[in-house]
């Protein structure tokens, strides 16, 4: 069964976008200008390199589908 797609608004007014540090959403938080779906990044795979300042780090899967980024 798909799961119906997330409401943009509500995701980009998640408290863990919060740059902050507060745990509560601001109205900045809404000018987040581009969104990537997982399933983008991923291509059907369970991991992607994303290098990042020089340094690299993982982006991966769960089993339960949450997403990880390790360094």
């Amino acid at each position: 069964m798909q799961q119906p797609k997330p409401n943009v608004s509500s995701v980009l007014s998640h408290p863990s976008l919060d740059q902050a540090g507060t745990g509560q959403a601001t109205a900045s938080d809404s000018s987040v200008l581009n969104m990537v779906e997982s399933i983008e990044l991923l291509r059907g795979g369970r991991s992607i390199g994303i290098m990042h300042n020089g340094s690299l780090y993982r982006l991966q899967t769960t089993k339960l589908g949450k997403l990880i980024l390790t360094k």
